[in-house]
């Protein structure tokens, strides 16, 4: 691009030759005039705000101000709306959590007095002076820690759930364990091992416990479970056997009178048959068994199990 310059004071014509750099150049200082010029228009205009000399600057920038702080507030509402919904979500979360763990309590057999779930623990500690740990938190941080309170409440709630499940079936397993005495009344007349034989005065290995007690003393199940056998024995007598499950069956003899039959289920404590004399008997009581995969096991340790809960289950049922 080739420029001619003409003035009076030239003798003759003068002219320029603009390449693409200058008119690059020239372009980038007309942008950068023009940048500057709106800055210092910009600073120009807040500084006769400040001043207040001019009416029509005094009127726009309250009104600047004032869109502005909308906005602001605007975006703290929008935030305040979904910051309660999620607070609304944990409290739900926190009263399910809440009867979650009075049932856990419940099940483990801690007392209300020992830890209440509806207290706030006590919390304390000397108030720090560091100024970047002592803060207040913005608006992001703090709901980035809801969303994170939020998780950790799923989280507990999902391991109470567990705990409840294996607590429960704890529970279940000891009320299927024949830990409970099957005469409430009577005496222990011969207990597991080895005796004389009444009839024969030989020594012989007693596979249970004799419990003696007048006739017609009830007789309840050591444990809930199905009776798969009613019947009289010629050894037994009347006889029941009831199965608790995994391999355990408890044996009920020489009983004056059976009440259940073949098939009923039981309860633990159910009264299920009366003390008597029939069978291999020299008096009336109960002899009592508990097998374990067909053998038979002291039932003493059951009977301590159930006198003493906090003692292993799982060893007795060994």
């Amino acid at each position: 691009m080739q420029v001619i310059l003409l003035h009076s004071r030239f003798t003759q014509a003068k002219s320029l030759t603009l390449t693409g750099k200058h008119l690059a150049f020239l372009t980038l200082a007309f942008f950068s005039m023009v940048i500057a010029g709106a800055i210092l228009l910009h600073h120009l205009f807040i500084w006769l705000a400040a001043d207040g000399n001019i009416p029509f600057v005094r009127n726009l920038v309250p009104a600047i101000v004032q869109d502005d702080t909308a906005k602001k507030d605007r975006y703290v509402r929008e935030n305040l709306t979904a910051m309660a919904t999620k607070l609304g979500e944990m409290q739900a979360q926190l009263m399910r959590l809440d009867a979650l763990g009075e049932r856990v309590q419940g099940l483990a057999g801690v007392k209300p007095q020992e830890f209440n779930f509806k207290e706030m623990p006590g919390r304390g500690g000397p108030e720090t002076s560091m100024p970047d740990v002592s803060r207040a938190l913005t608006m992001s941080e703090f709901q980035l820690a809801l969303n994170a309170m939020s998780r950790d409440i799923e989280y507990r709630s999902d391991y109470l759930n567990v705990v409840e499940t294996a607590l429960m079936q704890d529970k279940i397993r000891f009320k299927l364990l024949p830990t409970i005495q099957p005469v409430n009344v009577g005496y222990n007349a011969s207990g597991f091992g080895r005796r004389l034989d009444p009839f024969s005065g030989r020594s012989a290995f007693h596979e249970g416990i004799d419990f003696a007690a007048p006739i017609g003393t009830p007789i309840v199940a050591a444990a809930a479970g199905v009776v798969i056998a009613s019947e009289y024995h010629h050894q037994f007598g009347n006889m029941l056997e009831i199965d608790h499950g995994n391999d355990i069956v408890t044996r009920y003899a020489h009983a004056s009178k059976l009440h259940v039959k073949v098939g009923d289920i039981v309860r633990r404590g159910q009264h299920v048959a009366d003390i008597g004399s029939t069978g291999r008997s020299t008096g009336a009581h109960l002899h009592f068994e508990v097998l374990v995969k067909g053998v038979q096991q002291n039932p003493h340790k059951f009977l301590l199990a159930g006198v003493s809960p906090s003692g292993s289950l799982l060893q007795a049922a060994k």
